[in-house]
């Protein structure tokens, strides 16, 4: 990335002195009156604005002379867990169905108070409250799979029938009997070079990729919710884990095509139009209008980019590559400093 990547400056203020950790390693914040550099989510004072500047890469902010912060460290894979709460996580992917306590967390040498806020940081609830809604999503696919509730309820850790219950209803928002056929969506955080994104994904296919701070988000799930039946759990079946991958992949400049199998959620007319974005080939651009001539219906330009903006499967269904008739850049759900950066990076990255 370099400084013409950066998103516009006024973008970059906000995100440090609100402490957006959704920018994390999409750019790096530098204090003069330090010498520092931080991530734009660290959780240390912030400094005055003229005081600050702004890097792309962490190479530009140490060959500038700035030294990387120790509460934040820089110098770590944006997003990735540190190494102190690896082994946790690892136990919770394990056994999802198992029930944590405090204790088991001081057991394993590690405070509390510490994995809460990292949790609530890049999830945005507390470690039980993310254990516990595994454990809830393990439970309702072993009653998909003809588990009887009972039996479920004991082998998720609940003492009583009517405690699984009650945390059921209040995390599902139904009864586990009302739920026993509906769609199962496992989501996942993803770290992207433009910040990390929410990817969700049922057994069979997609159907949930966005960045975390895209306003329409909760919009879009509601919609994934109402449209399939369905409930999210965070977690990685297979197909979130695959589509992870090649996204990676992509990012990297080694994949062009996905093929991860898609499930967009929309009206017909949106499927129609997202069914066409996917013919845009990589490395080049298409006009709104001419989107709107290829699904016959010419005069509808304006609700061709109403539906590119409803798109929820970002990247893979790529919105990105639909630019104005006069080759400008539109609006864009996630930015359109990020819409410039993806295309950027398919021309880099496309063969000539």
């Amino acid at each position: 990335m370099t400084k013409r990547d950066l998103p516009p400056e006024p973008v970059m203020l906000r995100a440090f002195r609100e402490r957006d950790s959704s920018f994390d390693g999409v750019f790096f914040t530098g204090v003069r009156t330090t010498g520092i550099f931080c991530r734009p989510g660290c959780p240390a004072r912030t400094p005055r604005a003229e005081n600050v500047c702004f890097f792309p890469d962490v190479r530009e902010a140490l060959h500038a002379g700035y030294r990387p912060c120790l509460r934040c460290r820089p110098l770590e894979p944006a997003g990735r867990p540190p190494a102190w709460l690896r082994s946790l996580l690892a136990d919770l992917e394990s056994d999802p169905a198992r029930r944590w306590t405090d204790r088991d967390v001081r057991d394993r040498g590690l405070s509390p108070e510490r994995v809460r806020r990292w949790f609530k940081r890049h999830h945005g609830m507390t470690f039980q409250a993310y254990s516990r809604a595994r454990r809830l999503g393990a439970a309702l696919g072993r009653m998909q799979d003809g588990g009887r509730v009972g039996r479920v309820a004991f082998e998720a850790g609940y003492e009583s029938l009517s405690g699984f219950q009650d945390a059921f209803r209040r995390y599902f928002g139904d009864p586990p009997t009302e739920l026993d056929t509906a769609v199962v969506i496992s989501v996942t955080r993803v770290t992207t070079p433009l910040g990390p994104m929410i990817l969700g994904g049922t057994d069979e296919a997609v159907c949930l990729l966005e960045f975390v701070d895209r306003r329409m988000l909760p919009r879009q799930i509601h919609r994934i919710r109402r449209r399939l039946g369905a409930v999210f759990v965070p977690g990685a079946n297979p197909v979130v884990r695959e589509a992870a991958r090649e996204l990676a992949a992509w990012f990297d400049g080694g994949l062009r095509d996905f093929s991860v199998p898609l499930l967009p959620c929309g009206t017909p007319f949106q499927l129609q139009v997202w069914e066409e974005l996917t013919r845009i080939p990589y490395g080049t651009t298409a006009s709104y209008r001419d989107i709107a001539m290829r699904v016959e219906r010419p005069e509808a330009v304006r609700a061709v980019g109403t539906a590119n903006g409803a798109n929820a499967i970002a990247v893979m269904i790529p919105c990105h590559r639909v630019i104005g008739v006069d080759g400008r850049l539109s609006g864009y759900g996630g930015g359109v400093w990020r819409k410039q950066r993806l295309l950027d990076l398919e021309l880099e990255n496309r063969v000539p």
